[in-house]
This record gives structure tokens, C-alpha cells and sequence, in this order.
């Protein structure tokens, strides 16, 4: 299948927005967690500083405790401890050390990899160098003894809690990840003997909560190759001429594509489309599975599934501006659903007043990210036998394409209009981004019925999370006819997001509400 003839090429993007790897947690979650961590602790510390230290002094509680150990110096009237803004440097100079220190020793890269020596070897190890600065600093000051008690305080309360909820944390995605929450779905492509092979060195490599196999595609036998026969106890779903459905309508991590000696020619429409749908492709050539080497050996470089392969992954994903994204859906969702509840329930009275015998949600089933399904809310603006009424309709669509729209509308009520003119019929939807299922700003989701439709090219929006809102919304809708341009408009958007685009386009919708052209 020659993928090209069907499939536009747009740019590569720079900022991918596909969703990545579920259990990295993005550096500047960390690095902001550490700062609120150091200004919190270095406020405790401050209170509790006059109590450490009459523990050390003669007559405090540590006496008689360890006494012939560490001799505890006499015991004059604790020193007065300078207020917080007199040693707020303290702040300011372990702020930037730690979050270097963190860098340098890797406590900013997936913590769910990271063995438990290191994990707690980050914490520790940066508050030992930040507080050698700050004792370096009151030695060279000869500052009072109060203000090393305050240092001392202050590193052990620090290290504890960056240990703590980094512990926490890690501890929690170990618990997820053997119950299956992060494994990686992985899709075989090869003859039936190769495939056999390859699905019992997978699992014998790894576990089922690390790459979890959902099946596999027949590869066009070769003209010079025999047939093979083999029990497979993994599901076939196919030939790979059928990747590009399967990809659209299954989630799929990575393909592993056995690349055969001869005639391998299919290998080229593989490689297309795990690129268009941005899936890491593993291309392990068959010859290398049977080869017999005596005194060369094959690297894996850690790689936890040790195969002879060529990796073509999809780049690298700006994880911090996907959770800024993911942090804006959360709090304006949060706020919008608060400080808009007066209207959903002016909203939900009207409905019933005007069209008491209809539900005031309409259930909106439909497919999200990676072929998806979710149901979705919104207010209901039609008849109750909408759906079985679009059918008498069709020859009145007035959009070319796999999507139905008409202007006028027979089946909408009379408070409907005016609800979709402002679109307060969307507003519901805020539950799902708060949910997860969509995003303020992305590709409007695809109805089943619809899907079905859907050219191959089409269904690459399914690449990234649907949104309440995009580019078609704001573009003047009412003036876009033709399914082709909606979708263009979509892949537009995919290719050159940014946070300053979604911020962009949101100013715009609220626009477009209040002048009521959104309709």
C-alpha cells in the first residue's frame, strides 16, 4: 500500500503533543516541587531551630541520653534566633545548588527507572553540598552559633522531605506499574515462525506490566521463502497491509516488524505509517535471529528487550509543556465548572421548562485519543429522536464529507438555537477535560459513525488528545463546507502547537462566544 499517494507530508513539528510516556514525571513538576519544598522547610526550620538546639545543650533532653558518646556543651541561655528576613540568603543561596546538585545527579529523570540507592542518594548528596555552601558562608561571616543550629535544621528537614515525596512517588508508580498501568502495547509484524520466536523472547525478556504483547500482522510471504507453520498464542489481527486501521483503532506503543531476507518490500508501508502516527517502530532483520557469530556480538545498550533491531522512534516529547497544558485544563476546568454552576442551573431549568419530557445531559459518545472511546456531555438541544431523524436528512448536509451539519436545523429546539448561537451547549465538555478525556484546546473528538467514514489521513488527529475548541472553531466554522479543510485545519494545529497557540486560540473563543459567531 503505497501510503504516500493518500497522505499529505506536512512539516515535521517542533514540539510534538502526542501523548508520551505515561509514568515520566515532567522536570519542571520536580524542579518546582523542590523549590516549594526548600521555602517550606526553611520556614520550619526557622521555628524549630530554638528547640534543636536546647536538645544539644547541657540540661536539655538529650542529657543523660548519650552523654559519654557526645558530651554536651554547657548550658547557657539559648542564643536569640534572627527573624526570617535577616536569613533569608539561606534560601536564596540552597535554592539554585540543590536544583543543580539534583541535576547533575539524575534526580530529574524518570524516577519509576531509577534503583534505590540513587534515589535516595539524590536528596541527600544535594542538601550535603547546599548546606556546605551555606557553612562556608557563616564561617567566612563568623556568624553566631544560632545561625549553624539554623543550618543543621535546616539541611535534615530538607533532605528529609525531598526524600520523602520523591519516595512517595516513586513508590506509588512502582505499585501502578506492576499492575499494568504503564506497560507498553506492542504489536508483532512476520511470518508465523518468526513471530512464534519473537513473542516468546519478549516475554521471556520482560514482564507483561513492562510490554504488554496485544497481537499481530501476517507479513506477505517472499517469493524464495517456505511457508511456515507455527502455533501462535497470540491473537492475529490481520495482514500488514492493515496496520493503518489498526493503529487508528487500537492503542499501540510500538511495532516489532520482522524485516525478512528477501522481499521485504512491505516493510516500506510499515515504516510509513508507524511515522505518520508517530509510533516507535523496532525493525529486527530475520537473518540476525538466525546468524551463528563466534567472536562478534550484538550491543543492546540496556535495552530491557535485547533484540538485534533498528529503532525509529518518534522525537522526543517536551514534557513540561505537555504538563503546563495538562496543569491549564485542570485549574481553568476546575474554575470555569465553579464560577459557571449558576448558569448550568439556569441552563438545566430552562431545558426542563421548555422541553420537560428531554433529558437535560445528552451523552455524547465518542472516540478520543488513539481510537478511544468515552462519553462525553453536553446540553441537550434536540428533539429526542434526533439520531433516528438524521437518516431522512442526509440529502440536506450541507458539509462534503464523512461529518453531518445543516445550517437550519429541523430537529433543534427553540431554546437549542440560542444555546448553540453562544455555544453554552458545549459547556458540559468542561467535565471532561477535567477528567482527562479531552483538552480545552485539540481536534474536535470523531463520532463512531463518523470514523468509520474517515480517510486514513483524517484519522491522524486521533494522534493527539480531542479538544473542546481548535482552530476550526475559531476560523469562522460556519464558513468551512468541506470535511478536508476542517481536517487541515486540525493537522495544522498538531504541527505548529505551542502553549502561546492554545492561549491564542482560547482568546479567540471567548470572542466568538460573546459575539455569538461560533454557531
Amino acid at each position: 500500500m503505497d501510503t504516500t499517494a493518500i497522505m499529505p507530508t506536512p512539516a515535521r513539528p517542533a514540539t510534538p503533543i502526542a501523548a508520551g510516556e505515561e509514568d515520566r514525571i515532567p522536570r519542571v513538576f520536580l524542579g518546582l516541587a523542590d523549590l516549594a519544598i526548600l521555602t517550606l522547610t526553611f520556614v520550619l526550620a526557622q521555628l524549630a531551630a530554638p528547640s534543636v538546639q536546647r536538645l544539644f545543650l547541657r540540661g536539655g533532653l538529650l542529657e543523660g541520653v548519650l552523654p559519654a558518646v557526645f558530651p554536651l556543651p554547657p548550658g547557657p541561655r539559648p542564643e536569640l534566633f534572627p527573624p526570617l528576613t535577616e536569613v533569608s540568603w539561606l534560601l536564596i543561596v540552597t535554592m539554585p545548588v540543590t536544583l543543580v546538585a539534583m541535576e547533575l545527579l539524575g534526580g530529574y529523570d524518570r524516577l519509576l527507572t531509577l534503583p534505590l540507592p540513587r534515589l535516595v542518594a539524590g536528596p541527600l548528596l544535594s542538601q550535603v553540598t547546599a548546606i556546605s555552601f551555606c557553612a562556608l558562608i557563616v564561617f567566612a561571616l563568623k556568624l553566631s552559633g544560632s545561625g549553624r543550629v539554623l543550618i543543621f535544621t535546616y539541611g535534615l528537614l530538607t533532605a528529609a522531605a525531598l526524600l520523602a515525596y520523591r519516595g512517595a512517588i516513586w513508590g506509588y508508580q512502582r505499585r501502578q506499574q506492576a499492575h499494568g498501568v504503564y506497560a507498553r502495547n506492542v504489536m508483532l509484524i512476520g511470518q508465523p515462525g518468526v513471530v512464534t520466536w519473537l513473542a516468546r523472547h519478549v516475554r521471556a525478556q520482560v514482564n507483561e506490566t513492562q510490554f504488554r504483547l496485544i497481537g499481530w500482522l501476517e507479513a506477505p510471504l517472499g517469493s524464495a521463502a517456505p511457508a511456515a507453520s507455527a502455533e501462535i498464542r497470540l491473537a492475529r489481527l490481520g495482514a500488514a497491509a492493515d496496520l493503518g486501521e489498526i493503529l487508528v483503532n487500537t492503542l499501540i506503543h510500538e511495532v516489532i516488524a520482522v524485516q525478512p531476507a528477501q522481499d521485504g518490500s512491505w516493510m516500506r508501508s510499515v515504516m510509513e505509517h508507524c511515522d505518520y502516527f508517530r509510533i516507535r517502530l523496532r525493525i529486527v532483520p530475520e537473518i540476525l535471529l538466525h546468524g551463528n557469530l563466534h567472536d562478534l556480538e550484538i550491543a543492546f545498550r540496556g535495552d530491557p528487550l535485547r533484540l538485534p533491531e533498528v529503532v525509529l522512534t518518534p522525537p522526543h516529547l517536551d514534557a513540561d509543556s505537555l504538563f503546563v497544558k495538562r496543569l491549564i485544563d485542570i485549574v481553568a476546568s476546575t474554575a470555569m465548572l465553579v464560577l459557571l454552576s449558576p448558569l448550568f442551573l439556569i441552563i438545566a431549568i430552562a431545558i426542563k421548562l421548555t422541553t420537560p419530557h428531554l433529558p437535560v445531559f445528552y451523552p455524547w459518545h465518542v472516540i478520543g485519543y488513539g481510537g478511544r472511546p468515552f462519553t462525553g456531555y453536553k446540553f441537550t438541544t434536540m428533539v429526542a429522536d434526533a439520531d433516528e431523524r438524521r437518516a431522512r436528512l442526509v440529502d440536506r448536509n450541507e458539509m462534503q464529507g464523512p461529518v453531518f451539519k445543516i445550517k437550519d436545523d429541523p430537529r433543534v429546539t427553540p431554546l437549542g438555537r440560542f444555546l448553540r448561537k453562544f455555544s453554552l451547549n458545549e459547556l458540559p465538555q468542561l467535565w471532561s477535560v477535567l477528567k482527562g478525556d479531552m483538552s480545552l484546546v485539540g481536534p474536535r473528538p470523531a463520532g463512531p459513525h463518523e470514523l468509520v467514514r474517515y480517510e486514513l489521513w483524517h484519522k491522524r488527529k486521533l494522534c493527539v488528545k480531542p479538544g473542546v475548541t481548535c482552530l476550526w472553531q475559531v476560523s469562522g466554522r460556519n464558513r468551512i463546507s468541506n470535511f478536508d479543510d476542517w481536517v487541515r485545519l486540525d493537522l495544522e494545529y498538531m504541527e505548529r502547537w505551542t502553549l502561546w497557540l492554545d492561549l491564542k486560540i482560547l482568546g479567540r473563543t471567548v470572542w466568538a462566544v460573546v459575539s455569538g459567531s461560533g454557531s
